[in-house]
């Protein structure tokens, strides 16, 4: 699910006299590409030949879109489907704090003709990919059909799989993403897909684990960083790593960032550790500024470096 993230800086003006609302006076307006867009935005900028699918509405948004992407080397395939609008998030801000959000969403399945295209833009191109990722917002651009047919396809494929799917102000269910390589639930989404409120977090990861068939599970924890359960020379392990920015100015993006750049290292050949703590270091810098920004090599490489000597 391809998003457009708006930025509206605002004036905050306070109490209305008229009612009990807040008003506030909008002053400028900043368009980020997001959602699965930047996942795979991030992607290209460290280093990875992208093939990116999504769908798009036919509005003011998509040719945003269009035009970001042709500034990139992605190989794109943006199918536009004039039923549904183009995802579109409004964030008004003042004084670097989220005031209100309003989205121009669609939660309807695509097509079946639309699922077609993509399954057959996918085998066709399968024999040349090392990873695929889903980046998923629970916006109808992946049906569970159309998720068991891709990774059963990317399965025949020895393709790594990885997939997230995010559910903060709406209803997912991460564990429709069976027999993967690895996962990136936040604590409520693995909550709502076990419906369970009451484990631990390690109980927790392991009822998901078994429920969702995959291997590695990285839990998001917000603010306090990351709880991994995963598979290391045959066996399960549980480790933590805090949060590495302890001064963030915008969540919004933190784990798209951490899900390609894991995606790349598991690609690369890296251990599920050094995976972890990229991914953790990746998510630090894309929280350290406002709107979507692709992270680069060098920042990623910087951060290790800071990391390093600051022990």
């Amino acid at each position: 699910d391809i998003i457009v993230d708006e930025y509206i800086d605002s004036e905050a003006l306070g109490m209305s006299q008229e009612d009990p609302t807040i008003a506030i006076k909008p002053l400028n307006s900043r368009k980020f590409i997001g959602g699965a867009g930047i996942v795979a935005m991030h992607g290209e900028k460290l280093g990875a030949n992208i093939h990116f699918m999504t769908v798009t509405g036919e509005d003011d948004p998509q040719k945003l879109i269009e035009s970001a992407f042709k500034e990139t080397d992605i190989h794109s395939t943006l199918l536009a489907d004039r039923l549904r609008p183009t995802n579109l998030k409004s964030r008004y801000r003042a004084k670097n704090k989220t005031l209100l959000r309003v989205n121009n969403i669609s939660e309807i399945s695509i097509s079946e003709n639309l699922q077609s295209q993509i399954l057959s833009n996918f085998i066709e191109i399968a024999d040349d990919l090392d990873v695929l990722i889903f980046s998923d917002f629970n916006y109808g651009f992946l049906p569970t059909e159309l998720i068991t047919q891709l990774i059963d396809h990317a399965n025949k494929k020895n393709i790594l799989v990885l997939a997230d799917s995010q559910s903060s102000s709406q209803t997912g269910n991460i564990a429709r993403f069976k027999s993967v390589n690895l996962i990136t639930p936040t604590e409520r989404e693995a909550r709502i897909s076990q419906r369970d409120n009451q484990e631990g977090l390690v109980q927790l990861a392991i009822g998901l684990l078994e429920n969702s068939g995959c291997k590695n599970i990285f839990l998001k924890l917000g603010e306090e960083g990351v709880l991994l359960y995963v598979l290391d020379n045959n066996e399960y392990q549980t480790e933590q790593i805090n949060a590495l920015n302890s001064n963030p100015l915008d969540t919004a993006g933190a784990g798209d960032s951490l899900l390609i750049s894991s995606a790349l290292c598991m690609a690369s050949g890296a251990t599920i550790w050094e995976t972890a703590l990229i991914g953790s270091l990746a998510a630090a810098i894309q929280v350290s500024r406002v709107g979507n920004i692709p992270i680069t090599k060098e920042e990623i490489q910087s951060a290790i470096k800071s990391l390093y000597f600051s022990k």
